[in-house]
């Protein structure tokens, strides 16, 4: 739901404090409150954070709800469920005042975002553009009402996806084929 009717810069939205514990994006300019997250969303992330320490990505290099922003005509940011950093990124990010990889950054290796009811559009179209306009190789979108997972991958300007369901071996383009399936991950 969006906010306000004015039109924010990036600057303005990074820089924005209405006094509350509120959780916004910047999408196309406009503030947008977003809800709480489900139980069972919060479930999938957290479990592939823990299947990536096991995998042994140092967890300097995993994160939960860092902000990136979007390339595009009208400023925008999100926070995807779950993000796989970089070292470069990670370095980059020292420092930083607030959690938010600018788009003078180099771009995480994975954004996974767990679709939220009644959201599909969001996920599977307006941000795989704006993933796709900021060179994210590698995009994961969950969804537990569809009960699969779809892995896109960065060629040659393009996402090119995969559909995951049930028990087959997912096939990370960053990580080779996990010991993962969409039923392990969606077990929320």
């Amino acid at each position: 739901m969006a906010l306000a009717s004015k039109i924010m810069t990036l600057e303005e939205y990074l820089n924005y404090d209405d006094g509350t514990e509120g959780f916004y994006e910047l999408v196309n300019g406009e503030l947008v409150e977003m809800p709480p997250e489900s139980e069972w969303n919060r479930r999938i992330a957290m479990f592939l954070v823990a299947y990536f320490l096991q995998r042994g990505i140092p967890f300097q290099r995993l994160t939960q709800k860092t902000e990136i922003v979007i390339s595009g005509s009208r400023a925008t940011t999100r926070f995807p469920d779950v993000m796989v950093l970089s070292e470069e990124l990670v370095t980059a990010l020292e420092g930083a005042r607030r959690s938010t990889v600018m788009l003078d950054m180099p771009p995480p290796l994975l954004v996974v975002e767990v679709v939220s009811p009644k959201q599909e559009n969001r996920d599977y179209r307006y941000k795989r553009s704006e993933y796709a306009a900021r060179g994210i190789s590698e995009y994961w979108i969950v969804d537990p009402t569809g009960q699969k997972v779809t892995v896109l991958e960065w060629v040659e300007g393009l996402y090119e996806e995969k559909v995951y369901e049930g028990d087959c071996p997912i096939a990370s383009p960053q990580f080779g084929v996990l010991n993962l399936t969409a039923a392990q991950i969606l077990q929320g």
